[in-house]
């Protein structure tokens, strides 16, 4: 059986603190995972969610699983995962956070949580950060939010403070090989 955060290349101490934090049952209701672009912090996300939403034991691959919930995750295609980028030239856009704000009072559609994958937290500016801050602040049950972001020095001080800060360090040049190889 595949380990769901065995794909997160160059960064053992995140893969070890995630798999904690599933295994104790303590998954916090929002993370900050904090580092340069292309420190796999994208794949942790999914890979963490795919530990979140699993209904057995999280397999990367849901071969003979029921729900195939880690499959799903992995293309992106699970109903219960949601994924949001900048919609905006010049980041977020209010509407974009108040349908996400609105869509976590719904219940999950397949699975029992629901996770929200927000890229570039750091383009969250004062209107989008303070329209999803009250969200943060007294989350629904059920729900999760990554937040990934360049660091948390650039973004507003109440949204940080609300989240757990999960660093990503730099992939050396063989990390960045083998996630390559292993990406195509």
């Amino acid at each position: 059986m595949a380990d769901v955060f065995e794909g997160i290349f160059g960064q053992p101490r995140v893969r070890e603190f995630l798999r904690a934090c599933v295994s104790s049952g303590k998954v916090s209701h929002a993370y900050l995972f904090c580092g340069p672009s292309g420190s796999n912090k994208t794949k942790a996300a999914f890979s963490f969610a795919q530990a979140i939403l699993c209904s057995g034991d999280p397999c990367a691959d849901c071969e003979g699983c029921a729900s195939a919930s880690c499959a799903q995750i992995a293309r992106k295609t699970h109903p219960d995962v949601h994924y949001l980028a900048p919609e905006g030239a010049q980041g977020y856009v209010v509407e974009q956070i108040r349908d996400l704000v609105a869509d976590t009072s719904l219940a999950p559609i397949k699975a029992r949580k629901k996770v929200y994958i927000v890229d570039r937290a750091e383009q969250l500016r004062a209107n989008t950060a303070n329209a999803l801050l009250k969200t943060l602040e007294e989350p629904p049950a059920g729900v999760t939010f990554i937040l990934l972001g360049s660091s948390a020095d650039v973004m507003l001080p109440t949204i940080v403070s609300r989240c757990q800060c999960v660093p990503f360090r730099p992939l050396s040049l063989e990390d960045a090989a083998t996630a390559v190889e292993h990406a195509t």
